[in-house]
């Protein structure tokens, strides 16, 4: 029985269906959900947040292992909040803008997160 050489590749963002619930930081929040694959819902740039996804998703959506040593700078008081389906996996992911190392995570996911420290 031959083989095909050909076989599909899934698609880093094949399987994503995401909720992101942004904190400007004064208690106004905004809730978006976004597919990918094509790139849909209700966030307001979803090709941007893809590739963002794409691009950035395995460093910046892990969490900063405890053992890290952050530089102590405060990049605002947004916070925000990912969770659903990510390449197929159950993922929730938090971030803040209150040392470096969160302030690094959320400028990588800057397209799916809004610019933060305006």
């Amino acid at each position: 029985m031959p083989v095909s050489p050909k076989q599909a590749t899934p698609s880093p963002t094949a399987d994503t269906d995401l909720t992101v619930v942004v904190d400007n930081g004064s208690g106004s929040t905004v809730t978006w959900r976004l597919t990918c694959n094509p790139a849909g819902g209700t966030h307001p740039d979803p090709e941007a947040a893809c590739q963002a996804l794409q691009a950035h998703g395995a460093a910046a959506l892990p969490p900063v292992p405890k053992d890290k040593t952050c530089t102590q700078i405060y990049g605002g008081p947004e916070t925000a909040t990912i969770t659903g389906i990510w390449q197929g996996e159950q993922i929730t992911s938090s971030f803040a803008r209150n040392d470096g190392c969160q302030i690094s995570r959320w400028k990588l996911m800057e397209g799916l997160l809004p610019p933060g420290g305006n």
